[in-house]
């Protein structure tokens, strides 16, 4: 089993410690293209009008200030960098030694900087999203989407993927239908169902944890994900097709 997440919008800088190291990172075959990424967000970082060409506020100037010297910023583990409702409710400091080697295992985020890490990969605190073109790079998801599938060909056959990502890191990598179940959170009030922002991102944490925490095997298919996700909350699985991942729909009390 492999759990896809999302990165955080907000990251959490490392105090102190050494440079990221791209020889000890995860899938080494994406180095090149993380240096072109990186190369491109720290030129547009230094231009005048960084803030709007990220699209990003200024309150956020710091942080895109910060991006023009990733290369010898402090870097500490994804699950330490990354924050925010998703992150917490994984609440992976509150973990056992064995799950998080289990996490550290089974964890994958997709990166608009990095591509894919796990979360034992030591990177520093960045400002970007998926959904920014840079020059010379084009549209990040467009971008990473051939590379990715390549890189993660071999780590993910065979797995069944829980995909909790959003939409605009999920247009980075489209992996196998067949083995894939993307997660939806609803509520639901007199038979209507809506989708949910914020709880969405607290529960598919609060799913991260459970898979990683809860006894017995992993599941090994969409059947079996289902059956654990009953174990905390009211559940549908909606079958995919050739072209389109398995849905598990997890439904919120109003």
């Amino acid at each position: 089993m492999l759990i896809l997440l999302p990165p955080s919008e907000g990251k959490t800088p490392a105090v102190h410690g050494e440079a990221v190291d791209w020889t000890a990172l995860s899938f080494p075959v994406l180095n090149t293209y993380r240096a072109k990424v990186l190369e491109a967000l720290g030129d547009v970082s230094a231009h005048r009008d960084a803030l709007a060409l990220l699209g990003v506020g200024a309150s956020l100037s710091a942080d895109v200030e910060r991006n023009t010297r990733l290369h010898t910023e402090p870097a500490a583990p994804a699950h330490q960098v990354y924050s925010g409702v998703l992150y917490d409710a994984l609440g992976y400091q509150s973990l056992t030694p064995a799950q998080r080697r289990k996490a550290d295992e089974s964890v994958l985020v997709i990166s608009a900087l990095w591509g894919a890490i796990r979360f034992a990969d030591r990177v520093p605190a960045y400002r970007l999203s998926m959904g920014t073109s840079l020059p010379d790079v084009g549209r990040l998801a467009s971008f990473w989407k051939p590379q990715i599938s390549a890189a993660l060909a071999a780590a993910s056959e065979g797995e069944l993927l829980v995909d909790c990502r959003s939409s605009t890191y999920s247009a980075a990598w489209a992996p196998p239908p067949a083995q894939t179940v993307a997660v939806n959170v609803f509520t639901e009030v007199n038979g209507v169902r809506k989708v949910v922002s914020h709880f969405a991102k607290h529960t598919r944490g609060e799913l991260a944890r459970h898979l990683l925490t809860r006894r017995g095997a992993a599941p090994r298919n969409p059947a079996q994900l289902l059956k654990a996700a009953r174990e905390k909350w009211e559940a549908e699985l909606v079958e995919g097709t050739s072209r389109k991942a398995h849905a598990l729909n997890i439904i919120l009390a109003a």
